[in-house]
Parts: C-alpha cells; sequence; structure tokens
C-alpha cells in the first residue's frame, strides 16, 4: 500500500481533549469552505436508495462535523424529511453530545456510549457514514469496518477530503502552507473560544498540530489502489462497491460506497438525487 500508518496527535489518548476539540472545530470550519456537506449529500443520498430505512448512522463523529448540514439538505432537498441522524464514536465527545441531545431535535441523537465501527450493534440500521475518519484506521480495522457493513447487508459512504495521490515529498512542503492558513480560518470557527484564540495567535499549539495532523492525514489516506487491496476479499454477488474520486475546492475527494443489492423500494428512491460527475477508477 502507498499508505502509511503514520503519528496523528488527535489519536494518541494522553492528548488534552479540550486541543482536540479545537481542532475538531477547525475542521468543520474547513468542511464550509469546501462545501463537503452539497457534495456528501449526493453521494449519501445514493445510499439511502439501498437503505431499508430512512437514517444515518455517523461513524467516527468527533464534534459533529458536517453530518448535522448533511442531514438538513436529504431532509429539504432530497425528500427525505423523517431523515434522522444518529452520531457516534468510540470515544464519544460527551460535551458534544450533551448540547445536541438538550436541542430537542427528534430527529438526531449523539450516543454517549462508545460505538466500535467494525462491529455494530445489529440494531443501528441505516447509511454508515464515516467523514474524514477511514484513514485514522490501521489496514485490519479499515478492513473490519467495511466487513461489518456488507455482512449486515448495511450501506456504508467513505468520504474523505485529505489527498494521497501528489508525491510524499510535496506533501511535506505543504506543512508550512498549512501552519499559516489556520491564521486566516479560524475567525470561521463556531462556537469561538478562548482556548481557540489564545493558542492559536498568542501560544500556537493548534497551528503546529493542525499542521502536522493534515500533512500526516495525507500520508495515511488510502489510495484507490489502496481501497482496492482492502476490498480483495470482500467481493460479494449480494453487495457492491464504487470508489472513486470527486472533482471539488481543494483538490480531489475520494470516496468509497458500500451498497446492498437488495430490490430498491418506491419509499427508498427520491427522484430529486442526483448523481454527482465522478472520474473512476
Amino acid at each position: 500500500m502507498k499508505r502509511k500508518q503514520l503519528f496523528e496527535f488527535e489519536d494518541q489518548a494522553w492528548f488534552p481533549h479540550w486541543i482536540r476539540e479545537c481542532m475538531t472545530r477547525y475542521i468543520v470550519a474547513v468542511h464550509r469552505l469546501l462545501g463537503t456537506s452539497k457534495t456528501l449529500a449526493k453521494l449519501v443520498a445514493r445510499a439511502m436508495e439501498h437503505s431499508t430505512t430512512h437514517r444515518i448512522i455517523d461513524l467516527c463523529s468527533g464534534s459533529g462535523g458536517p453530518m448535522l448540514e448533511v442531514a438538513d439538505i436529504l431532509r429539504k432537498h432530497y425528500g427525505y424529511p423523517e431523515l434522522t441522524l444518529t452520531l457516534s464514536d468510540l470515544y464519544p465527545n460527551q460535551e458534544a453530545a450533551t448540547k445536541l441531545n438538550q436541542d430537542g431535535n427528534e430527529h438526531t441523537e449523539y450516543l454517549t456510549q462508545p460505538v466500535n465501527a467494525a462491529d455494530l450493534d445489529k440494531n443501528l440500521e441505516g447509511v454508515r457514514t464515516m467523514v474524514c475518519s477511514l484513514h485514522h484506521m490501521p489496514p485490519e480495522v479499515a478492513k473490519g469496518i467495511l466487513k461489518n457493513a456488507q455482512q449486515s447487508q448495511q450501506p456504508i459512504c467513505i468520504y474523505e477530503i485529505s489527498d494521497n495521490s501528489i508525491p510524499r515529498g510535496v506533501r511535506w512542503l505543504a506543512l508550512p502552507t498549512t501552519f499559516i492558513m489556520v491564521f486566516f480560518i479560524t475567525p470561521l470557527i463556531r462556537p469561538m473560544t478562548w482556548q481557540q484564540l489564545v493558542f492559536t495567535y498568542l501560544i500556537p499549539i493548534l497551528p503546529l498540530a493542525i499542521a502536522w495532523d493534515g500533512a500526516v492525514s495525507n500520508i495515511r489516506t488510502y489510495t484507490l489502489s489502496d481501497l482496492d487491496t482492502l476490498l480483495a476479499d470482500l467481493q460479494s454477488e449480494q453487495y457492491t462497491w464504487e470508489k472513486g474520486t470527486l472533482e471539488g475546492k481543494g483538490g480531489n475527494k475520494l470516496y468509497l460506497l458500500g451498497l446492498p443489492l437488495a430490490k430498491k423500494t418506491e419509499a427508498n428512491t427520491s427522484p430529486e438525487n442526483t448523481e454527482p460527475t465522478v472520474a473512476q477508477d
């Protein structure tokens, strides 16, 4: 595999939780700039056509990411007004979960108990989504996640904004650029906290951590060829895999769809769903 399992600060158990939260809020701001939600909504809508329920199970949710907006787009523009969204994580963000669960939105919840993406409870039926998180998983775990979705006959949508197609040396050269970008993107972060400001502009811990993790994320991202390796033993007449890249702001975005081939029902097909333009491998 071209992909390498290098060190990221966010993955370390000792890494301070409040810094991790600041970093995830930064990533949410980046998603807004890149227009991730609209692109991702098209992919998830396609996966919804292969689901027996109007429910999304978001895995490795962190502080929420773009999936809240994606679900809103699907309700308003793709014919799924009763769509429910369940956020989850192996290490749930308890602060984000409490806030979300207390907002009183009957269509959205954040599970406060750990959820293993490679061994989901059979009651968690629906389209599984992983946004910018598969690259955190070593190959054996990533394959386990895909295998679990296939064996459970549940659709899964993987989406990555990092890119491992560029030569590795060039990616390391981009590290100082990312460091500088943090200073310009930080004012767009919501909610803003004093920690976000102090540890960006006065003590630049956040720019350093974000720049390092960003560079490493590219190197850890599975390429289309790497996905072939993961999927080599996961071929089935009842389940199909589709992979490719999407053109967008900031470069190509990689996606993988796992789709059960059960008969589509009228309830799961929306005439408003449109397919994205893709460059498939």
